[in-house]
């Protein structure tokens, strides 16, 4: 095949001031053929969206393109001025970002923002636009491609709306298309269905492309090439079976050992107390206006019931809308609750922020996922970690100091640290902070929500050990939310699935690490991709359940039928579609809301894709 793209000793600096730049990107050179995709994989901070938007003729603001050459197709991108920059963009060269809702305006139709490069790019005309911009639907397996277009960006999913960016992207046939953690944002089961349009798409068109990703089970699906970036230089090239399988390089073989998940929880016990330290009966909470029934408009939580004792970690997962940051958000008072109880080590807290007490607001803490939004800007290290510190025991002065040492101490950042501005640190250094933050107040419950997920693989491992060491170190709990349930079984002692709001799922680690499982929570471990070639052609082929005729039918008792049953593949027409699922008790204390009996589940999953490489393994 001819080569497509060629970068020759590519070279980007950072800093205002000439003679006192940095340089980020030291000498990196590549080729891509027609046809193939080129994944840049490593640490944040490695170069690998920098060099991707190089392949624009662009740098980010306080960066440069200093020198190199670029050449794509017959076009040398660094000659080009600005008005050539202009052209070359959206046509040549077509960039899919991580973020599809910062990508969209919500103010005007998707067809229209689809639809708007071909416009501006005199390509063609609206009719026919609009037609071809269609036929990307279709490609993307998009819902009702006919007429999704006239909808505004708010009123599509997550997943959709990066398949939409895609097709954004693609309606000009550019020569090559970069795509930067296209699905880092997205929940494990959406993640699917977003790689299996892509990779049928840039099969099909035989696209050239350049994948950016700090996910190597990702990568193993989508490459056929790997670049492995760290401190802007180039640590290794090779196919992506040569790399995943052979690697040769010191920090290639560290990134995949980081990629394995590894047992954290704590190894010494302490001494059992019987009392829970947080304890949830019945729990009922929404959003929206209460009505006279004392519920919420729009209900999030159903009857959820949950216990975490002193010490120990409670994992939470299922998809995006599942109920997870609710519940956390209820625990912490941001979200009052409409019914039930919520009690700290036997004391109810109280569903409103005004009516908890300070110490209350001390023992339990929340880290939010976005280290980024969760942080002012404007304040300095010290100047966060003070406050908490001032407000919960009245430490100020030396004795702060001394305080917030200690606290970079325990997150693994150093001192010199508390002099910098937020805005300085990398993405890993400010969850550390965000961590120490919460650290600050001693408390007794720490919520942990999605605090990897933003993460690279080097990075979020380093954060997991370092949630590990604190609960052995000062016996804090954890309520840990996540949607990958390789995390969630490396770091807690039991683990609810969520789905919809309802508990659907309940056991220690050890319970879902093999069925029975309820289908729920089969499809999600399905659904976390392997480090291994071939992976989502197979999960793809996967049979897929039909929705059912009787959806949405009350049952004749007036509760609810089953939230999955939709969805579910092993459900059983005469009975899940007409009466309220039972909370069955399985051995070891694990609960699944499921007509069908364990044996019937273990039956139906024993041989199934989520559950075929353990096995092998263990035969191994």
């Amino acid at each position: 095949m001819s080569e497509q793209v060629r970068v020759s000793d590519l070279r980007v600096v950072a800093g205002r001031a000439p003679g006192a730049e940095t340089e980020i990107v030291k000498g990196v050179s590549f080729g891509i053929a027609a046809g193939e995709v080129l994944a840049l994989i490593g640490e944040s901070g490695s170069g690998k969206t920098t060099i991707a938007l190089s392949l624009l003729g662009y740098a980010r603001q306080g960066c440069r393109i200093s020198g190199g050459a670029i050449r794509i197709g017959e076009t040398d991108v660094l000659s080009l001025d600005r008005e050539q920059q202009y052209d070359f963009r959206g046509r040549t060269v077509a960039y899919i970002a991580q973020s599809a809702a910062a990508a969209f305006n919500p103010m005007k139709t998707i067809i229209d923002q689809v639809i708007e490069g071909a416009l501006i790019h005199g390509l063609t005309d609206r009719a026919t636009a609009e037609a071809k911009a269609v036929a990307l639907f279709r490609e993307l397996a998009l819902p009702d491609p006919d007429n999704i277009g006239r909808r505004y960006p708010h009123q599509v999913s997550g997943g959709q709306l990066q398949r939409l960016m895609a097709a954004m992207a693609l309606i000009t046939d550019p020569v090559l298309v970069v795509l930067d953690e296209p699905t880092t944002a997205l929940d494990v089961t959406t993640q699917i269905e977003v790689l299996l349009a892509f990779k049928k798409v840039i099969r099909e068109r035989g696209m050239t492309a350049v994948y950016v990703s700090h996910d190597l089970a990702v990568v193993a699906q989508m490459a056929d090439q790997i670049m492995v970036l760290n401190g802007g230089e180039t640590q290794e090239v090779g196919s992506a079976e040569a790399i995943l399988k052979r690697p040769q390089h010191a920090y290639t073989q560290s990134l995949l050992a980081a990629a394995a998940p590894q047992i954290r929880v704590a190894t010494t016990e302490k001494t059992p107390v019987p009392q829970p330290l947080l304890q949830i009966s019945g729990l009922v909470a929404g959003y929206g206006r209460i009505g006279a029934d004392g519920l919420p408009a729009i209900k999030v939580l159903s009857d959820i019931d949950l216990t975490i004792h002193r010490g120990k970690t409670l994992g939470v997962i299922g998809e995006s809308g599942s109920g997870k940051t609710t519940l956390a958000r209820v625990v912490a008072g941001l979200v009052p609750a409409a019914r039930g109880t919520v009690l700290l080590d036997g004391v109810p807290l109280p569903a409103s922020l005004a009516a908890r007490s300070p110490d209350q607001f001390r023992r339990v803490q929340i880290v939010f996922q976005n280290a980024d939004t969760a942080l002012n800007p404007a304040h300095s290290v010290r100047q966060i970690l003070a406050r908490p510190l001032a407000f919960y025991h009245d430490v100020k002065g030396d004795a702060a100091t001394a305080r917030i040492g200690r606290l970079l101490e325990l997150v693994q950042l150093p001192a010199s640290v508390a002099a910098r501005p937020v805005t300085d640190l990398s993405g890993g250094q400010k969850q550390r902070v965000n961590l120490a933050r919460a650290l600050a107040a001693e408390p007794d419950l720490i919520l942990c929500d999605e605090v990897t997920s933003a993460l690279d693989t080097v990075v979020g491992a380093a954060i997991l050990d370092l949630l590990a060491d604190l609960r052995r170190e000062l016996n804090v709990s954890y309520m840990f939310i996540s949607h990958d349930i390789s995390t969630v079984r490396a770091v807690c002692d039991d683990i609810m699935v969520l789905y919809a709001g309802t508990r659907v799922d309940t056991g220690s680690r050890e319970a879902l690490r093999s069925p029975p499982y309820h289908p729920y929570a089969d499809l999600l471990i399905s659904s976390v991709p392997e480090l291994r070639i071939g992976w989502l052609d197979e999960a793809g082929a996967r049979p897929k359940a039909a929705a059912s005729s009787s959806a949405g039918q009350p049952a004749p008792s007036g509760d609810a039928l089953c939230p999955f049953l939709n969805r579910c593949s092993l459900r059983v027409e005469g009975v899940c579609d007409r009466v309220a699922p039972p909370r069955r008790e399985l051995e070891g204390g694990k609960e699944i809301l499921c007509h069908l009996s364990a044996e019937q589940l273990v039956q139906a999953q024993q041989y199934s894709p989520a559950n075929l490489a353990p096995v092998a393994a263990a035969r191994a």
